[in-house]
């Protein structure tokens, strides 16, 4: 079955990419804050790494889901 086959590929690539286009705007938005509110930069880098850490989860889950998928076929 060829097109089973292409079902962990696809999670893999679109469990890449979400993640890091998150990272990425959530790096760009604090370094805005942080340009805007230098005070505030401590509290800011503390929220920033928190929710980089959870979208950097999302991206293990669509592995550990992709793996799940190549088992399975």
């Amino acid at each position: 079955m060829i097109i089973g086959s292409y079902g962990p590929a696809i999670t893999m690539a679109v469990g890449v990419m979400m993640p890091a286009l998150a990272i990425g705007l959530i790096g760009s938005k604090a370094m805005d804050s942080i340009a805007r509110q230098p005070e505030a930069s401590s509290k800011i880098q503390t929220n920033m790494i928190l929710s980089i850490v959870f979208a950097e989860g999302l991206g293990i889950l669509t592995f550990v889901m992709a793996l799940l998928q190549l088992s399975k076929a």
